[in-house]
């Protein structure tokens, strides 16, 4: 009997008012698997992610998440790291209480602790690497700093799903690796799928199984070798585009879409 991948998309579109994102989308993904998700500002990457969560509906088909088709409750076996967005500086919670929120915040009320949760919490702190600014306030921590931590959060329960919202946004290059490495350390331990949304595929391109790419109210699904690939982006986007290697990085070059050229295909972070 085959295993049920942690993830399966079928037969599944995406439209905006009279306006198709895409459709026809079906996705398999395995157990360790890694698949970074790209295109342009626009084509639902984002929207994908919510429709997994169960926050979004597919204008058609069906998700399966860890073999349960998505539901408005959410799924708590289900990691979730989002965009960087700093915390105000006036915020008192405590590092150690945000990754907290992973281990108990699920639970109805208050979270109240219980034995070994300091235990967990201390063990996700080492493994994300905060245990020494673990009793300061959030808000006087740095943006790499803080994501750390919502890596933390979104892995206190083992996931075996994960799903990344664009996480590297506007971090430094040193935290965009540990970033990477932390999910992509979990992802060989414990098996577990990722989904990663990304503007500029080379911070995870050693990672990478394969590439969703979605342009121009359609899509292309294969390895990076496969998709990122003039001719086939030209396909994509009806338009020529020129994909470049130079010094181990990839640059496209003529996209469409200016904003995304400035963030993705230049290899610069936004």
């Amino acid at each position: 009997m085959t295993a049920v991948p942690p993830l399966r998309i079928t037969g599944a579109a995406l439209r905006r008012g009279d306006r198709e994102l895409w459709s026809g989308l079906d996705l398999d993904v395995a157990p360790g698997e890694f698949v970074a998700v790209l295109g342009p500002s626009g084509t639902g990457k984002t929207s994908l992610l919510r429709a997994i969560l169960g926050l979004d509906r597919l204008s058609e088909g069906t998700i399966t998440a860890l073999g349960e088709p998505v539901r408005r409750a959410g799924n708590r076996r289900i990691g979730y790291v989002p965009q960087q967005r700093p915390l105000p500086r006036d915020t008192t919670m405590r590092a150690r209480d945000l990754v907290g929120l992973g281990v108990a915040g699920h639970r109805f009320g208050l979270p109240i602790p219980r034995r070994g949760d300091r235990a967990r919490i201390d063990r996700l702190l080492d493994a994300v690497g905060a245990r020494d600014y673990a009793e300061r306030p959030v808000g006087l921590l740095s943006g790499g700093e803080q994501q750390r931590l919502r890596v933390g959060q979104a892995l206190a329960d083992a996931p075996r799903l994960v799903l990344c919202d664009e996480p590297l946004t506007s971090l430094d290059l040193a935290n965009q690796r540990a970033v990477i490495q932390l999910i992509d350390q979990h992802r060989r331990a414990a098996g577990a799928a990722v989904l990663f949304v990304t503007h500029d595929i080379n911070p995870v391109l050693g990672s990478v199984d394969r590439i969703l790419y979605l342009a121009g109210g359609r899509f292309m699904l294969g390895t990076p070798d496969e998709v990122l690939d003039s001719r086939v982006l030209s396909d994509l986007y009806g338009a020529p585009v020129y994909v470049l290697r130079a010094g181990g990085r990839l640059v496209v070059v003529g996209a469409p879409d200016a904003e995304e050229s400035q963030h993705y295909h230049d290899g610069a972070p936004s």
